[in-house]
């Protein structure tokens, strides 16, 4: 079935101007009668004619479209940050296209030559957990398209970046679990190709080297497919448990993670309590058995913060040569599963 629109030239064949009248009458000119301008508006109206965007978008250079890469809508962290994407492209009168890198660097790589090929005006792209060859980016940024990253950050191309404080979070986080009189507190964590890995193992380490604990290797995990695949975080759970030190809490460093390692614990049904803390989102922490403590980014202030600095590119009338970045701070949100005396 042909999905027929309706053009200025419909317009002006019924009300017998020239099209040029017409787009003039439409675009509010000077030149045009405001008799005229009533007449054309009201029939436009009547028939529900929109621009064409493409006709539109060849006339500005302009797609009013806006690319985003993550690596997976269904995590919390980036189902709320798309919100907020999206919650400041529409009322800018840019549309939004979401792909996912289900944390394959291939995948993204394709993902953002498709966007780059569609003619989107900007990028935003949160890294996958394999990627470590950023040509393929660098190459769009020094052509011109305006790239912002968001959570998952690099220090390679010189932009805009908006990420939260996962030193802070992380060492907060660290240190409750001290608090409550955890020693040998494991971290589970992403790929250690990524900037929130090394950020948040950081804030881990110097919370422990704060009240003289030592740093144990064998306490440190890494996820590399940030909790896409199940069995690669029982393996790491069964390794931390089968080992000589055993951990009496555990600190887990992303959405996945978090969930799954939760879930380990449940079905271990091991008689010895485990504090934990997580890194999610989750609007239905509080829900769990025991309630989760966790680290909250601010998810959807950190998408509409980066869309806004990606129009800002966008929008700019001469190149912009001046960066930031922006860190926004978490809130470590405290529980029962991280209470000394609480079974997990």
């Amino acid at each position: 079935m042909k999905f027929d629109t309706v053009t200025i030239k419909d317009i002006a064949k019924a009300l017998n101007f020239s099209t040029s009248t017409v787009s003039r009458a439409l675009r509010g000119s000077y030149e045009i009668s405001a008799e005229t301008k009533k007449l054309v508006l009201e029939y436009a109206e009547k028939i529900n004619y929109r621009p064409n965007p493409i006709a539109l978008s060849l006339k500005e250079r302009r797609s009013q479209v806006i690319g985003v890469v993550v690596c997976e809508i269904a995590n919390n962290f980036f189902s709320q940050a798309i919100n907020g994407i999206e919650s400041i492209a529409y009322n800018r009168g840019y549309h939004v296209i979401i792909t996912q890198s289900h944390e394959s660097a291939e995948r993204e790589k394709v993902n953002v030559e498709h966007h780059a090929s569609r003619s989107v005006d900007g990028l935003l792209i949160s890294l996958s957990c394999e990627t470590t060859d950023l040509t393929f980016l660098k190459d769009l940024h020094e052509k011109g398209l305006p790239i912002v990253f968001f959570d998952r950050i690099t220090d390679e191309i010189d932009t805009h970046k908006v990420t939260a404080n996962n030193y802070m979070g992380s060492f907060h986080a660290t240190e409750h679990l001290i608090f409550q009189g955890f020693k040998k507190i494991a971290h589970i964590t992403t790929s250690p190709s990524l900037s929130i890995t090394n950020e948040r193992l950081k804030g881990y380490a110097d919370a422990l080297a704060k009240h003289d604990i030592p740093y144990n290797k064998s306490l440190i995990k890494y996820c590399n497919h940030s909790g896409m695949i199940r069995q690669e975080i029982d393996e790491l759970m069964d390794e931390l448990f089968k080992q000589k030190t055993k951990p009496d809490a555990i600190f887990a460093a992303g959405d996945r993670i978090t969930t799954l390692c939760l879930g380990y614990l449940k079905r271990m049904k091991q008689k010895k309590e485990v504090g934990f803390t997580g890194f999610t989102n989750t609007k239905v922490g509080e829900l769990f058995d025991p309630p989760l403590t966790v680290v909250k980014q601010p998810a959807f202030e950190i998408g509409q913060t980066a869309t806004e600095l990606l129009i800002q590119m966008i929008e700019s009338k001469r190149p912009v040569t001046e960066f930031t970045t922006k860190i926004l701070e978490t809130e470590l949100i405290i529980r029962e599963s991280s209470l000394k005396g609480v079974e997990v």
